[in-house]
């Protein structure tokens, strides 16, 4: 049993692996290449044991102070069994010693009732760092994810009566939605997010970076952008991602105008039919805020998608391996104060940078 560094023509291996595994989009091949774009650098490693591939993990290297780094796996890693975790650990450690990283961060998937995951996660050495119930942590704690293998007529029935009721009242009043893989289209998608991102005083990523996106995961047939327009104007748009069989909706915008017509529950349900059609079993809502006060700013989202009937998912959140428990340490605590000095100065595009390029 072995660890090793795939080679650049083994990206169909690797990702078939994590698809047959269930692995999510956040470890391909692809995602690791869109990384290295806002400065990571992207190590795509599989365990084995001869010709078998026992595990698979996608680690991003960012560099910091002083010669270091830190390793993040997002949603990683992925393995056929749970007992290989111990030696892929084992295998990694030499590695991150010759990158000079400080630590090991993930956050699989994982639903928190897993107790058995996450205690031999913390026996392995793995710390704990979950930082709030909102979107604090570097992918979502708690996400919704509906099971779709089911009748459409069946997944309706099961809405909640008033998101049934405006997506058949968004066909009424004459809403269509377009799936589109034509690039042309992806300036619009931006446009309209950067409207989103004004009325809602959130931070927006530059239109680079979704260009790379769509190079590296459309062509590939791994994402498709939804458009819903009302006599042609342009009213919601949302980027889905399909990697194995589930679905995530992944980026979404919507107009100041016509809001009544309820374009965003109509495309929401293209995206579930067109997520079946490719043979998808689930669709992933992605993250809502785990505080569940009605008062709360984000509880609005939360019952958005909740009307749709997914089930409410609470992974066991960020967990860091420290290879060097001081350096690890001084880490931690200064980095909540560089994060606030970034979002105290500088132009939005200088912050994202910084905070957005974190995985």
């Amino acid at each position: 049993m072995h660890l090793r560094l795939i080679h650049n023509n083994e990206r169909d291996l690797f990702n078939g692996f994590l698809a047959r595994q269930q692995g999510s989009f956040l470890q391909s091949y692809e995602w690791g290449e869109l990384k290295a774009y806002t400065g990571w650098e992207p190590l795509r490693l599989i365990l084995e044991d001869k010709d078998e591939i026992l595990g698979a993990v996608s680690i991003l290297k960012r560099g910091i102070p002083l010669g270091r780094s830190f390793f993040y796996a997002p949603h990683g890693p992925v393995l056929a069994d749970p007992k290989h975790l111990e030696p892929l650990l084992g295998e990694i450690r030499p590695i991150a010693k010759e990158h000079r990283a400080i630590f090991l961060k993930i956050d699989p998937p994982i639903p928190k009732e897993n107790l058995q995951f996450h205690k031999h996660l913390l026996k392995a050495g793995f710390r704990s760092v979950n930082k709030g119930k909102a979107f604090e942590n570097v992918q979502p704690k708690f996400v919704f994810r509906l099971n779709i293998d089911k009748s459409e007529e069946q997944l309706l029935a099961e809405m909640k009566s008033k998101t049934r009721y405006n997506i058949r009242y968004a066909q009424r009043k004459g809403v269509q939605v377009r799936c589109s893989a034509d690039k042309r289209d992806l300036s619009k998608f931006y446009s309209l997010l950067l409207e989103t991102c004004q009325r809602d005083g959130f931070a927006v990523r530059n239109y680079g970076y979704f260009s790379r996106m769509w190079d590296l995961f459309v062509p590939r047939n791994m994402a498709r952008l939804f458009l819903a327009y009302y006599q042609g104007q342009l009213l919601s748009a949302t980027l889905l991602f399909v990697f194995g069989s589930q679905a995530w909706y992944l980026y979404g915008a919507s107009s100041n105008e016509l809001r009544n017509l309820q374009p965003n529950y109509a495309i929401q349900w293209a995206m579930i039919r067109y997520a079946k059609q490719r043979g998808c079993q689930v669709y992933d809502f992605r993250g809502v805020s785990g505080n569940l006060d009605p008062n709360h700013p984000l509880y609005g989202l939360y019952r958005f998608k909740e009307g749709f009937n997914p089930t409410l998912v609470e992974y066991i959140g960020e967990l860091d391996l420290p290879y060097n428990k001081l350096l690890w340490s001084l880490y931690n605590k200064g980095e909540p104060l560089l994060r606030q000095m970034i979002l105290l100065k500088g132009p939005l595009q200088e912050k994202l940078k910084l905070l957005g390029s974190r995985g």
